[in-house]
């Protein structure tokens, strides 16, 4: 074979790109069970440390068979359903979030017991200044009462939007309230950034600079919530 011929160059770069293509291709479809599987542990870390549970990949699943306690899902109306084959562990919020109508998507909520004491996790999706964000959000049993938070992005600007991943923004939740004295939901309201919010049970100071991400904090908190309220309520009563 004449290796100087233009064919030979074609045939050789196509062969190539086809081994280098198959190599690539079976390299990702081999890694795919350990990505899964690297997510869902990563999930089982983000529930446990909005109840302020820390947790190694190597522990997350053993911590969180040990604190979580039940798994509910609940409808865009706050009634408990029970979907075939589907857990509140395998709802994918923000994809949820992204693609379905409120109407049409599953609200998870995870339980967690430690010592008799109960917390209540609520995963939440919005979208901040360049993309998604996302989070958990946990009451004390009260289920009035923030306990923890935790919230993520891939895109916010760093410096800015992007602390809502701190603890300097997710601490400011603890012991704010969405329920008035009056028994009434009032959702928590991330204000502008440097507002005095002190003394307020449902205002929170929001990041100075990154008032638009802020902003998608308390809109993807308020909106969740309110789908939460009726099986809170009916759950508050009961334990009563």
């Amino acid at each position: 074979m004449d290796v100087n011929k233009n064919s030979y160059t074609f045939a050789f770069s196509a062969i190539l790109v086809i081994v280098v293509a198959s190599a690539l291709a079976f390299a990702a479809e081999s890694l795919k069970p350990m990505q899964k599987q690297n997510v869902k542990l990563e999930k089982m870390q983000n529930i446990l440390a909005s109840v302020k549970i820390e947790a190694t990949p190597e522990e997350a699943q053993e911590k969180f068979d040990k604190y979580i306690v039940k798994q509910i899902l609940l409808s865009q109306k706050g009634e408990v359903i029970a979907p075939e084959g589907m857990t509140a562990f395998d709802v994918d919020v923000v994809k949820e979030y992204k693609t379905l109508g409120a109407e049409n998507r599953n609200y998870p909520l995870f339980v967690f017991e430690d010592g008799g004491e109960k917390k209540y996790i609520v995963p939440l999706a919005g979208k901040g200044l360049w993309g998604p964000i996302w989070g958990y959000i946990a009451f004390n049993g009260d289920m009035n009462t923030v306990y923890g938070t935790t919230f993520d992005h891939k895109t916010e600007t760093p410096g800015l939007g992007a602390e809502i991943n701190q603890d300097d923004f997710q601490n400011k939740f603890i012991g704010k309230s969405i329920f008035a004295s009056s028994g009434d939901y009032e959702a928590i309201d991330v204000v502008k950034g440097g507002s005095d919010v002190s003394g307020n049970p449902h205002e929170v100071d929001g990041i100075s600079g990154g008032t638009i991400t802020s902003k998608g904090v308390g809109e993807m908190i308020q909106r969740t919530l309110a789908v939460y309220v009726p099986y809170f309520k009916g759950n508050q009563k009961a334990s009563l």
